[in-house]
């Protein structure tokens, strides 16, 4: 598990789909269903670390983003 794909490919297969509208919010929304899925023993903790390794990753690269996009607005 590598990208934010995978993860997303993970949540599928518990039939899972995130779309609220904004990167970092279906991160942060994918980051809550994947706890969910590990409190449930449906995701082992193998896979459950990897895809948040991969979710952190994700979400701090959308904040720096966003900084870089409001910090030009000023």
């Amino acid at each position: 598990m590598r990208k934010l794909y995978d993860v997303q490919q993970l949540l599928k297969k518990y039939d899972i789909y995130v779309y609220v509208g904004k990167r970092l919010w279906d991160i942060e929304v994918m980051a809550l269903e994947l706890d969910h899925l590990h409190e449930a023993s449906l995701v082992d903790h193998s896979t459950y670390a990897k895809a948040k390794l991969v979710l952190t990753h994700e979400h701090r690269i959308e904040e720096e983003r966003e900084k870089e996009i409001s910090g030009g607005k000023n």
